[in-house]
């Protein structure tokens, strides 16, 4: 893997890296995105990176892409028809969903249920029964199912089939014989099962979860053949692998068996590319911030880990940008736990019905893009804002590759200023300060809503758009330090070769209870019988099995591989359980450390008996990380390129420019100023100081 490249998808730009992992040396390219063929773009990105710098495709020997179009297709109602196969007595449970309401529509009076994503007419009910243990209550009716299934297949034109039964992951052979009949009845049909797609118990998560796989299903493994057969054609011959929602790379091969792994593919990168920065410079606490030109994303990396969550709602509504939590359709997959919100660099300013100023959700996107982009878009933008208030430098966009019109966005600030009473400046300078507070939201939700100070964490800014407001939000928290990496414009990208192969594999089995957890923590070891032990070591035998295979497949040799273990832990009689890592097969240290947590969550600790529920295991193939750290330092104070009227304490003030190229590690500048690079600008406003490290991140902190 000496040369790998990295393809990231966003509503405004694509974006393509090329990384030699022996030397550390990168190049870069963004280039439009193309809504209408999202391949056209990638090519144009990779033959432009290709040809200007001289390498052979053949000698690429990675590719990892990370793509939006599995969310896409779910947020605009773009998969096809889909079937869905359950046990009889349990078709309805799509339709009455779990019958809640998320935090900011409790108070909605005119709240309408979200539309279930499969029609009532497609569902099927099969006369089968499997007990919670796996054992077999009422034998599968073979040909009831073949006849119920027949006349969907013939009346109605489904392009998939989801078969989630009752308690099947515990035993899954009456999905698999489900599946076989509807290879007979149709060999081309796309079929998702819940054991083959996430075996975790609790029926409607389960559900949808197969659902949603299957919802997207033939949409992208026919974009994932496309995309791997034009990089064959144009001399590529690694096969193409895909940002997984978990932060983990995964095969084209999986992505096929599960789609639904590919919901946050893009946004995991950048939680990803941060989690990498964090282990090159030693700091464990971070928020990784993540702004391109729809959205802007925040994600946690605390002490030097990633946080997962292991249920996800996806399709859900919004207020004011932000994705509500607990709306939408709930899947259980890991998924690197971040906070989403309709605010990005395209994001369209305007007055709502009560005369106030708002920006987003909806953006420009690429086409027709923002209003200085001259392509026909005519609407404010944060760009256009941005460019207005001297931020950007409209002859330096890109690195100087695309020309930015400063007219087009003076003409649509000021209409939108005219209709508040407001200069353009003005105008600019209020859609700045709106976008900023909507992105703070993000922040808001990883940290302080969970009960974590941001001042105890470094802000880590990437994304085209990033640097220009990283220093106000981080303001809005009291966050003193923030790292803004290198070519942050394509910090996903990046995250893609920064990232390891991974599998996850979960099964379902309660286990317990055993007795013996109190308050201190202690738990008695013959509480934790032999049984139990052998039981548990059992499950996670299978499932490493399994999944070491699947890794080794990738090329990986059994002795360089990693696994990992954790386990869902619940109090008996408790509805929920929350998950902890496992020492081999300690069971009773997994028990304290979830006493441990439950305290840290909750502020109690019973005495109660505890049950095991989820067993999980994550093989992992590591990669070379790439280091381009330096040993160049300068003692001499960077002179600017240029100076220009900028935007701050609320006027225009002349303000000296850096190239980033030119600050080497050493020298300190103090804001207010800005400093220009190909991919992005980063803006130092007055108070605060910046020097780059050894590893050329540009290094920003307060006072």
């Amino acid at each position: 893997m000496t040369k790998a490249m990295g393809i990231d998808i966003g509503g405004t730009f694509t974006d393509v890296v090329l990384i030699d992992r022996s030397s550390g040396d990168m190049a870069t390219t963004k280039v439009l995105t193309t809504p209408d063929d999202p391949t056209t773009g990638v090519l144009a990105g990779m033959v432009e990176l290709l040809t200007s710098t001289g390498i052979d495709p053949a000698d690429v020997s990675q590719v990892v892409h990370a793509t939006t179009l599995a969310t896409n297709l779910i947020l605009e109602r773009k998969g096809g028809p889909v079937a869905y196969v359950t046990t009889a007595g349990f078709g309805d449970i799509l339709i009455i969903g779990d019958e809640r309401k998320g935090d900011r529509e409790k108070y909605d009076l005119f709240y309408t249920k979200q539309a279930p994503i499969v029609a009532r007419r497609h569902i099927i009910e099969v006369q089968e029964r499997v007990g919670a243990g796996g054992s077999v209550v009422v034998p599968l009716d073979a040909e009831q199912a073949r006849s119920a299934l027949l006349d969907l297949l013939e009346r109605e034109p489904v392009t998939a089939v989801a078969v989630c039964l009752l308690h099947s992951y515990a035993n899954g052979d009456h999905e698999r014989q489900v599946a076989g009949i509807i290879a007979e009845l149709d060999p081309d049909m796309y079929v998702a099962t819940s054991g083959e797609v996430w075996p975790e118990y609790r029926e409607l998560p389960r559900a949808c979860t197969t659902v949603i796989s299957a919802y997207v299903g033939p949409t992208v493994t026919r974009y994932i053949a496309r995309l791997d057969t034009e990089l064959a054609r144009q001399g590529i011959g690694a096969g193409l692998q895909i940002m997984g929602s978990s932060g983990g790379i995964i095969s084209a091969a999986t992505v096929a068996r599960r789609p639904v792994q590919l919901v946050e593919s893009g946004p995991a990168a950048g939680v990803m590319a941060a989690a990498h920065i964090g282990r090159l410079t030693g700091i464990d606490n971070l928020i990784s911030f993540d702004m391109g030109g729809t959205t802007a994303k925040a994600g946690l990396v605390r002490d030097g880990r990633v946080a997962i969550a292991h249920e996800f709602y996806v399709g859900g509504t919004a207020s004011a940008g932000l994705k509500q939590i607990k709306t939408g359709y709930p899947i259980k997959i890991p998924v690197i736990d971040l906070a989403e919100v309709g605010a990005g660099g395209g994001s369209i300013a305007y007055r709502d019905s009560g005369g106030a100023l708002r920006v987003g959700p909806d953006s420009a996107g690429a086409e027709p893009g923002p209003a200085c982009y001259n392509r026909g878009g005519t609407l404010p933008t944060v760009t256009d804002a941005n460019l207005v208030l001297g931020y950007l430098n409209p002859d330096h966009f890109l690195g100087g590759r695309m020309t930015i019109r400063a007219d087009r966005a003076l003409h649509a600030l000021a209409g939108l200023g005219e209709s508040m009473g407001l200069n353009p400046n003005e105008a600019a300078a209020g859609v700045y300060e709106v976008v900023n507070a909507t992105m703070a939201a993000t922040v808001r939700v990883v940290t302080l809503e969970r009960g974590i100070d941001p001042r105890d964490f470094t802000l880590l800014a990437s994304g085209g758009a990033a640097g220009m407001h990283a220093a106000r939000l981080a303001e809005e928290f009291d966050i003193g330090e923030i790292v803004i990496p290198t070519n942050p414009g394509v910090g996903s990208a990046v995250g893609l070769l920064t990232s390891d192969v991974v599998t996850d594999h979960v099964r379902t089995r309660v286990i317990g209870p055993v007795a013996g957890v109190i308050s201190t923590g202690e738990i008695g070891t013959g509480e934790i019988s032999a049984e139990h032990i052998s039981a548990v070591e059992e499950i996670y035998a299978e499932l490493e099995a399994t999944a070491v295979a699947e890794i080794v497949s990738e090329g990986f040799a059994a002795g360089e591989i990693v696994l990992e273990r954790e386990i869902d832990v619940r109090y008996r009689h408790q509805a929920h359980e929350l998950t902890v890592p496992l020492d081999g097969c300690d069971l009773g240290r997994a028990a304290i450390a979830f006493g441990h947590l439950y305290q840290q969550l909750y502020g109690i600790r019973p005495a109660d008996p505890v049950e095991f529920v989820n067993y999980r295991v994550r093989v992992i193939g590591p990669v070379p990380k790439p280091d381009w750290s330096t040993s160049k330092v300068s003692s001499i104070p960077p002179e600017p390129h240029s100076h220009r009227p900028a935007w701050f304490g609320g006027g225009m003030v002349d303000t000296p420019v850096y190239r980033r190229d030119t600050l080497l590690p050493g020298p300190m500048i103090s804001g207010p100023a800005i400093v220009e690079e190909s991919s992005s600008t980063v803006i130092i406003p007055p108070g605060w100081t910046a020097s780059t490290d050894r590893w050329l991140n540009l290094v920003l902190r307060f006072g």
